[in-house]
């Protein structure tokens, strides 16, 4: 007679798998590390087909392959429970920063274990993120699937140029790259969970003068100072005050402020309760001894949770109208986003960390922009799990091997836990 697995059966069943294919992941990783998909130049073609291959050995899983442009392809996996219910997301992407001065790497940027640590080009951001997600797919599928719902695994080719060839166009084309939440592996710590992000606006600003010689200063009006004016009144965006919604966020952010600062930085905790603006680039004149006829600056200004993009926009553009001769363009433009902090997603993840950690992780903000903002636009709610960054997009990119391991125990585990709740 077949013995029916209960909940608590299967669980066992899950953290059994675990403890057997424990150094699976790292082999994995490494297998992807050594497959160039770098910015700017997006080719992941190769990175889809080793995906492919070992998502084919996975019992029960389904693989669609979506071409926005070539060379930009995506993966969509599919793993189908038993019975109806809810549909959790791995989403990941495939390309990584450029490669830059090679000769500076003391250990290959091809992949390389070294102690407790391994490295590589991408290694955090995020092939090793995409080899957790795998293996909890192979978790799932290979423990006997008894669960509700299923588990989609979205692996997009276009993350780091802002992902509109990647996982914007699996959301705008293929219904089943949504779901009732997501979980993203991207490059972070199972440390620091990450409920939201802030929004982010890039802008020009062009002046124009009147040009004449040096010596005759008062027939000409300078572009450049015109441009740096309006530059010392655009720092007035950091003390922009922030909505109800924002500041109900900013006890959880203060409550985890030493935690996530020990990773991410002294600091953090300001910028995330506040606009920043920071001038990227400035250009102007043709000569010295000429009064400046035109200059530009770009900026990037980050909106926390409680600024709209529009208030911000209409702030700029206010600054811009004082000034004579001054033109604002938006080259680049994203909401702030945000999940409950209490939400079913982030709570199940939160409690397998702590069990697999054997410590609390923090619960706040992040920084810097990830494929999460995209699915929450899209109105499914999300959190960022990934593995700490050591020298993220500099030479001797690294993890930490234990939280390779663990990453995949927090990934099988929450997946399970998220679908058979309320199925």
């Amino acid at each position: 007679m077949a013995v029916q697995l209960t909940e608590a059966n299967l669980r066992n069943r899950i953290w059994f798998w675990l403890e057997k294919h424990r150094e699976e992941v790292l082999d994995l990783t490494l297998r992807l590390v050594r497959i160039k998909s770098p910015q700017p130049e997006g080719d992941v073609r190769t990175m889809a087909d080793q995906i492919t291959a070992i998502a084919s050995q996975i019992p029960g899983v389904e693989i669609d392959r979506y071409i926005s442009e070539e060379p930009i392809h995506n993966l969509v996996l599919r793993l189908q429970g038993n019975r109806p219910g809810k549909r959790l997301v791995f989403n990941g992407h495939m390309d990584t920063f450029p490669a830059g001065d090679l000769s500076s790497w003391t250990r290959s940027p091809e992949g390389e274990v070294v102690g407790d640590k391994a490295y590589g080009l991408g290694i955090s951001d995020m092939k090793g993120g995409i080899a957790a997600s795998l293996m909890a797919l192979k978790c799932l599928a290979e423990t006997g699937a008894d669960f509700p719902g299923e588990l989609v695994c979205t692996f997009a080719g276009d993350e780091e140029t802002m992902g509109v060839l990647g996982t914007k166009f699996l959301l705008d084309t293929v219904p089943h790259a949504r779901g009732d939440a997501m979980i993203s592996g991207d490059v972070g710590s199972p440390h620091v969970l990450r409920f939201g992000e802030k929004g982010m606006i890039w802008a020009k600003v062009t002046a124009k003068g009147r040009s004449t010689h040096a010596a005759h200063v008062h027939k000409g009006d300078s572009a450049i100072e015109r441009l740096t004016s309006v530059m010392e009144a655009f720092k007035s965006i950091r003390e922009l005050p922030i909505g109800s919604e924002g500041n109900n966020l900013l006890p959880l952010i203060d409550r985890w402020s030493e935690k996530s600062e020990a990773l991410s930085g002294k600091g953090e905790t300001r910028v995330l309760k506040a606009a920043t603006i920071t001038f990227g680039t400035i250009s102007g004149g043709r000569l010295s001894n000429l009064v400046a006829d035109h200059a530009e600056f770009t900026c990037d200004l980050r909106l926390p949770v409680g600024v709209s993009v529009a208030h911000a926009e209409a702030e700029l553009q206010r600054i811009c109208d004082e000034t004579d001769g001054v033109m604002l363009e938006i080259t680049r433009r994203y909401e702030p986003s945000w999940t409950a902090p209490d939400h079913l997603v982030i709570e199940t993840v939160r409690a397998n960390c702590a069990a697999v950690l054997g410590e609390e992780p923090a619960v706040t903000m992040r920084v810097g922009a990830s494929d999460a903002r995209l699915y929450r636009y899209a109105g499914v709610p999300s959190v960022v799990c990934g593995l700490t960054a050591f020298n993220l997009g500099a030479p001797d990119e690294h993890i930490l091997l234990e939280e390779l391991t663990a990453l995949v125990d927090i990934f099988a585990l929450s997946a399970h836990d998220y679908l058979v709740s309320n199925a």
